[in-house]
């Protein structure tokens, strides 16, 4: 299950600031409106409480689910005596769900927010693949549609469900692409020999920029194109995608994708291939670049030298012609040029 921290859904925190107690603090027309409404104070505070926590949440959460500082808060601003806890009885309750609902113009409609919640969901899991970024889609629908928000789990049930046929779908669609011979030969990549497999190689990362590495890296990026057509199998499916497979790949080793269902295993090694290519072609051209900028320097500082070189050639042909011409001629300055 998807740890509800790491979506945007609505909760309170653990810690609440100033500035959420700021916002959880009832207005003035706010209490009005529900004096108007309310016989008692527990009433009063119950209705009060709903109505502030469901404009913070967008839905109305369980007692469990309030914080006492956020009710300590409300029972404050409401000026009730210590103590006064509010209405939860259920018909009350109930009665106080429809005002508020009423209040903030939000539409309680199961159903349709489950529907939406689905739809947004399987769009985005076209192009998306982590749960959390597959609920934020579906929240950010029905807010903007003021419904009522469903519960935490069922929009993770959506998630989980929309995105297991998804991607199910798009592991057939890897697989009919491939011929018997390259499905085989993906599959060899998991065969350990001695106590490393090919499957391995994928991931490996270039050493250095020495020439010995630029030479294997050469050879790494021939290998791993020999390996099949990636991008005729992962045509039309979105590179995020794409790279999340191949991480998902990357993060076991061979041992465990070999347990992975074939559909699933293979389209998972193709995606690592894929982007495995990129990566190798990516290294070579930076290994490249580091040895050309090695050896552009290395050009600079010699040319420097040859430089400093003709310039200490110069002055000692200009001292020496100087000593000529003083030989020539004594009674002469010595100077090179003459009076016009």
């Amino acid at each position: 299950m998807t740890s509800i921290e790491r979506t945007a859904y609505p909760r309170f925190g653990r810690v609440m600031t100033a500035q959420e107690f700021d916002v959880l603090s009832p207005l003035p027309e706010e209490i009005e409106w529900a004096r108007e409404r309310c016989r008692s104070e527990e009433h009063l505070f119950g209705l009060v409480l709903g109505l502030n926590c469901f404009q913070r949440l967008g839905y109305f959460a369980r007692d469990e689910q309030l914080p006492v500082e956020v009710v300590e808060r409300v029972r404050a601003c409401l000026g009730l005596p210590e103590g006064t806890v509010p209405d939860a009885a259920r018909r009350t309750g109930a009665w106080q769900r429809e005002l508020i609902r009423e209040r903030v113009g939000a539409v309680f409609d199961p159903e349709r927010a489950r529907a939406l919640a689905e739809q947004a969901i399987r769009q985005e899991a076209e192009v998306k693949n982590h749960p959390p970024d597959l609920i934020n889609v579906a929240l950010e629908l029905l807010v903007r549609e003021g419904l009522e928000l469903p519960g935490f789990s069922t929009l993770n049930e959506i998630a989980a469900r929309v995105r297991a046929e998804i991607n199910s779908g798009t592991f057939a669609r890897i697989l009919a692409r491939m011929t018997q011979p390259e499905v085989l030969r993906v599959d060899r990549l998991l065969e350990v020999t001695g106590d490393k497999s090919q499957f391995d190689l994928l991931t490996r990362s270039a050493g250095k920029a020495s020439w010995s590495q630029f030479r294997e890296q050469v050879q790494h990026v021939r290998w791993v194109a020999s390996l099949g057509g990636s991008a005729g199998w992962l045509e039309g499916i979105a590179e995020s995608k794409i790279a999340d497979f191949a991480g998902e790949a990357q993060a076991a080793d061979a041992a465990v994708m070999r347990d992975v269902s074939q559909p699933k295993r293979t389209a998972l090694l193709a995606c690592l291939i894929h982007v495995a290519k990129t990566r190798a072609r990516d290294e070579l051209g930076d290994m490249f670049c580091k040895r050309m900028a090695v050896i552009t320097k290395r050009a600079r500082a010699e040319l420097e030298q040859l430089r400093e070189q003709g310039r200490e050639i110069s002055e000692r042909l200009i001292e020496n012609y100087r000593e000529l011409l003083r030989r020539l001629d004594p009674r002469g300055s010595g100077e090179l040029w003459g009076p016009a």
